[in-house]
């Protein structure tokens, strides 16, 4: 059973949407060394002329910002230690100071990082090409409120390729969505605390629209970096950062805090780096280089819990003490992978599984993914916060059943033999995507098939496995998924500290 469900009487309700977004616009044209070069090339420009080419258009971008700051009566504000500043909160004073609702709000500029490139001639060959270079420029942070997407900024750089940088926060989506729907809510930094049509809500946030997104985005672009336009080029966007948060919005504090408590204390020890790949979908094999594993930190606000596996991470925290927060986070989301049209170089193309577009007009399927594993992680903690259950499923499952009028032996977390099997097909891989005898067996050393073949039967005579309907593969069940997560908890946090001490 669900926290949801548990507690629905509780909780408001529970929503998911979009969380921090943070998206790169690139000119295809200019977006690697290559590129570059050939666009050069076809336009009759030396080469070793690249700093001249790109000298005009750096004055460009600088007096299209003193333009736009003097035409809203704003100061650009130079930032001297970057990482020292917090631009957030100075923003946060700005809107308290001018009251501003809608439109420009600040204007920030600061010497960054940047990828460029830079003139090579290479005597072996005798070519001379543009090769990728990193130097420091400055660049420009446009603040602004806009009437759908709330507070935003673009972040412009002063040289090629003008690699742009958007952030928005999908709640004030959300929250621009429920007004156009006369729809009440209660609002705090990027967290609902109420809604009052929580069912409405959840369909607004499974509605992505990528080609709105595109059209409002190229508008930005053009106002803020001119460059591209005045050379008749145009943005590519791309996913560079995104965060999914699935909340549950309790009425009251005292509600959710024994539950938390307990959920987050559980977890620290009974949460394993295969439980965290199946949390995000993701397989561990032999050969698997990501780092995987679990931080775990108090802060001012409160305690967090984060597992992490490469470029995707997982983590639950309270905001304001009303909200349980699971929020999945990815760097890289062609780390995903997904049944698609690949296209080949021969002109053929075919359905298969390949990395998820970093395109924004996959954000409806990534929502579907990181919802998922948002979900995933909600089933397995929902059973931290009340042993009760799990414990006495324990004892049924302990005892032996007849089936057939034969007698299968009952499973015992103290054994290390049963412990083995119950720890082997609870792996990530095997709870997202199935398994079969040889599979288990990789992870029991001795076991003959033969052997493996009962151990299955006694699963499935006490209901912890179930075939996969049309396959030879099985998966765990949810009464499965519950005894182990409530067995290990007991292993973990009452008989090892006792053996222990």
């Amino acid at each position: 059973m669900l926290l949801t469900d548990k507690y629905v009487d509780k909780i408001y309700g529970i929503i998911t949407c979009y969380d921090r977004m943070i998206i790169q616009g690139y000119i295809p044209n200019w977006s690697h060394a290559d590129a570059m070069t050939t666009y050069m090339k076809l336009n009759g420009i030396r080469i070793f002329d690249y700093p001249g080419f790109s000298q005009p258009l750096t004055e460009q971008v600088r007096q299209n910002a003193e333009k736009i700051a003097q035409e809203n009566g704003i100061e650009i504000e130079f930032i001297r230690k970057l990482h020292a500043f917090r631009k957030d909160d100075r923003i946060q004073k700005v809107i308290a100071e001018t009251g501003k609702t809608e439109g420009l709000v600040h204007i920030f500029s600061a010497m960054e990082c940047c990828n460029t490139y830079k003139p090579w001639h290479d005597k072996t060959t005798g070519k001379t090409f543009l090769k990728f270079d990193q130097s420091k420029c400055l660049h420009y942070y446009f603040y602004f409120i806009d009437r759908e997407l709330g507070l935003c900024y673009l972040r412009v750089p002063t040289w090629p390729p003008f690699r742009l940088q958007f952030y928005m926060n999908g709640h004030n989506l959300l929250a621009h969505k429920l007004d156009k729907k006369q729809i009440a809510y209660r609002m705090q930094d990027n967290a609902f605390l109420e809604i009052s049509d929580i069912e409405t809500a959840r369909k607004l946030s499974d509605r992505i629209n990528p080609e709105g997104l595109h059209k409002v985005l190229d508008a930005f672009a053009r106002r803020y970096s001119p460059v591209p336009e005045s050379l008749g080029l145009g943005y590519t966007w791309t996913v560079q950062q995104i965060e999914c948060a699935t909340d549950i919005m309790f009425r009251k504090q005292e509600y959710l805090e024994p539950i938390y408590d307990e959920i987050i204390r559980t977890a620290v020890f009974t949460v394993k780096p295969d439980n965290i790949a199946t949390f995000l979908g993701q397989r561990i094999t032999y050969n698997c280089t990501k780092e995987i594993g679990t931080n775990y930190n108090q802060r001012i606000l409160g305690t967090r819990i984060k597992h992490h596996m490469g470029d995707v991470s997982i983590k639950m925290y309270d905001k304001f003490g009303c909200v349980l927060r699971i929020e999945s986070t990815c760097n890289d989301i062609s780390t995903f992978r997904v049944e698609r049209e690949v296209q080949h170089r021969d002109g053929t193309s075919d359905i298969r599984k390949a990395p998820l577009k970093k395109s924004i007009y996959s954000l409806y399927q990534l929502f579907t993914i990181l919802k998922s594993a948002n979900y995933r992680y909600l089933e397995f903690i929902s059973s931290f916060d009340d042993h009760s259950s799990g414990r006495k499923k324990l004892d049924d499952v302990s005892r032996s059943l007849k089936e057939t009028e034969r007698s299968y032996r009952g499973f015992n977390f103290f054994d290390s033999r049963d412990l083995s099997v119950l720890e082997a097909i609870s792996r990530g891989e095997y709870m997202t995507f199935g398994m079969q005898g040889k599979n288990i067996r990789e992870h029991l050393p001795g076991v003959t098939p033969s052997a493996m073949t009962r151990i299955f039967k006694r699963l499935k005579v006490h209901g912890l496995i179930e075939k996969i309907p049309g396959t030879y593969k099985y998966l765990i069940t949810s009464l499965g998924k519950e005894i182990i997560a409530a067995g290990l908890t007991i292993k973990n946090l009452i008989l090892v500290p006792a053996l222990t001490s």
